[in-house]
């Protein structure tokens, strides 16, 4: 079984902590953790009268789940900004139709930094923003913000395909 088509080299499947996510064109700063990208069909069950007790399946309404990406809080308001277009108190609560929806890329990288595969996620808005994540004076570690994305869909981007392999030498 070939695990890798360019590098058949290599043994190892890609490591979780090597992506990036982008929207509006740029890399998104400082996203520490990205839930996984998840759909279901529905199986909708038929029989015929007169049939045997047994049902047939077929496909169904497919439901994608959200997207939960999370960073320590800095100075950047990316995610807020983008909140605020679908909730803000300035404006009474109201919505920016126009352009409360982005686009998403979710990218993985190898160990060199290639990117190797992405996603292309359609039709995100926040459904939830968590400004200040929880505070414990016992605990180290770093403030969180995170923001909830519902979503039409994603698909893998067939044009990001694996790149051949950097080596590195020593001088």
């Amino acid at each position: 079984m070939v695990r890798f088509a360019v590098n058949t080299h290599r043994r190892a499947p890609y490591k979780r902590f090597n992506f990036s996510v982008q929207w509006d064109g740029r890399p998104v700063p400082g996203i520490t953790r990205v839930s996984g990208l998840r759909r279901t069909t529905e199986p909708v069950a038929d029989r015929s009268g007169g049939g045997s007790n047994a049902a047939e399946t077929s496909p169904g309404l497919t439901s994608h789940d959200p997207i939960v990406l999370e960073r320590g809080r800095t100075q950047d308001r990316s995610f807020e900004k983008w909140a605020n277009k679908v909730h803000s108190v300035g404006a009474h609560g109201k919505v920016s139709l126009k352009d409360y929806k982005k686009n998403v890329i979710i990218a993985l990288e190898n160990e060199a930094g290639q990117q190797v595969m992405a996603f292309d996620v359609y039709g995100c808005w926040p459904s939830e923003y968590t400004a200040l994540g929880d505070l414990d004076a016992a605990a180290s570690g770093t403030v969180t913000e995170s923001i909830t994305l519902q979503h039409d869909g994603w698909e893998r981007d067939d044009e990001v395909t694996e790149p051949e392999e950097p080596s590195f030498e020593k001088e």
